[in-house]
């Protein structure tokens, strides 16, 4: 007897390889990259409504923008590569708005004005949404390169900057590269360690204590929380485990898992980080316990960085003149394109600088009072806490132990990995 035919696996169109510009996309099906504009009929009916002077509904312009964020790609190996649309914008508006800023100076005065005001919309309108967005990740590396390729061509050739100087922005820009992949990597993901995480909330959940004295889960729980530092599972905090409402209140219903002390759930990211300070949409991850310090160390070497290259910029297109007095004084600067244009960036730096000189403040008061951005927006919203200049300075008290010792635990974050930190252990 013939053994049976094995059917191949191009009959069927779903297992055939994809060519370059071929992909699969979100309803399933495949499609083509000059296809991009076909069948769409929430973009038709939006145009129709256009041209008929008519307000297109907010849920056909949501249909619209997934479905052109699903047909932008590129051609790519075994097929056509994603592109996130939100990338696109900074990469081709941040070089026109700067170069229309550069031609007078009010048109400088609006568009150095509005380009806050704008990213704080989108801003607020992603943050709303609850939706990740790589605008701001794009932004921020873009305004890096695009400083330095400025840098480098309208500056430098000018004969004012020296080698060494040029060594050392050059190293700073890497230095920040670096410090940004590292803030990039995993901030402090909690999985479900514990097996019986379930089960102990099911079991509090029930009627009665004598239905939970009998359940396994809790009193695994108990032995746990009579363990030595030692003994304690890897990744597995005994938050609360002796008081059924703490763990209730600890509970994480979507990750399906107890929280530790000073974690918290992220509605963007949709996962629980350990010591979670914020989501930040620089990054587009959140800060937490792994990725603090180098969040902190990012931040520095920009400021440092970025207060060089201005510094560098002023004394070459601004000669004779101090740095504060150039920034507002420079006779002359829009006489020539090339130092106009670099007055424009060093105006662009400024902002962004200042800007970033306030997030760094604010980390470092919350550090020195051992408190986390997320507690301190709990704490202003349940109005507990002692609030210092004007709101500035918020601290709860729970975890302060001083200023050095505050320092010397967020020098220690992510290093004890056996050991959970002190406001673990219940």
């Amino acid at each position: 007897m013939k053994p049976p035919a094995k059917k191949k696996k191009t009959e069927d169109p779903e297992l055939e390889p994809l060519c370059c510009c071929e992909y699969v996309d979100r309803t399933g099906e495949r499609n083509h990259v000059a296809a991009c504009l076909c069948d769409c009929q929430d973009l038709d009916e939006g145009c129709d409504r256009w041209l008929t002077c008519k307000s297109a509904r907010p849920e056909t312009c949501e249909r619209i923008l997934d479905t052109v964020s699903d047909r932008l790609r590129i051609p790519w190996l075994r097929g056509a590569k994603k592109v996130n649309i939100s990338i696109i914008p900074p990469l081709a508006l941040l070089p026109v708005f700067l170069h229309v800023a550069s031609w007078h100076v009010l048109l400088g005065v609006v568009v150095l004005t509005s380009l806050p005001v704008l990213a704080l919309w989108y801003y607020y309108l992603t943050h709303r949404r609850k939706e990740q967005t790589l605008f701001f990740l794009s932004l921020g590396l873009f305004s890096l390169g695009y400083m330095y390729y400025v840098f480098l061509q309208e500056v430098v050739p000018k004969g004012r900057v020296g080698p060494t100087q040029l060594a050392a922005l050059t190293c700073g820009l890497f230095l920040i590269l670096l410090a940004l992949y590292r803030a990039k990597q995993n901030p402090g993901y909690l999985s479900n360690a514990a097996s019986n995480d379930r089960s102990l909330i099911e079991c509090l959940n029930k009627k009665g204590q004598e239905k939970t004295k009998g359940c396994p889960a809790t009193e695994a729980a108990g032995s746990l929380n009579n363990r030595t530092p030692k003994d304690e599972p890897k990744g597995y905090s005994r938050t609360a485990a002796g008081s059924p409402a703490k763990v209730k209140e600890d509970w994480c219903a979507k990750c399906q898992l107890v929280r530790p002390a000073r974690a918290w759930h992220c509605r963007i990211c949709g996962i629980c980080v350990r010591r979670m300070d914020h989501h930040c949409v620089w990054i587009n991850s959140c800060v937490g316990e792994s990725n603090h310090q180098a969040f902190i160390l990012a931040l520095l070497i920009f400021l440092l960085t970025s207060l060089y290259g201005i510094a560098l910029t002023l004394d070459t297109i601004c000669r004779d003149r101090s740095i504060f007095t150039a920034l507002f004084y420079c006779p002359g600067v829009y006489a020539n394109y090339s130092s106009a244009l670099s007055f424009t960036c060093v105006w662009y730096s400024v902002i962004v600088t200042v800007g970033m000189a306030y997030i760094f403040l604010i980390q470092l008061i919350n550090i020195s009072y051992n408190v986390t951005e997320r507690e301190v927006q709990q704490a202003l919203r349940l109005k507990t806490g002692r609030r210092l200049l004007c709101g500035l300075i918020v601290d709860p008290g729970q975890y302060n132990r001083g200023f050095l010792r505050n320092w010397l635990q967020f020098s220690t974050l992510g290093t004890r990995v056996g050991q959970p930190p002190a406001e673990d252990i219940v």
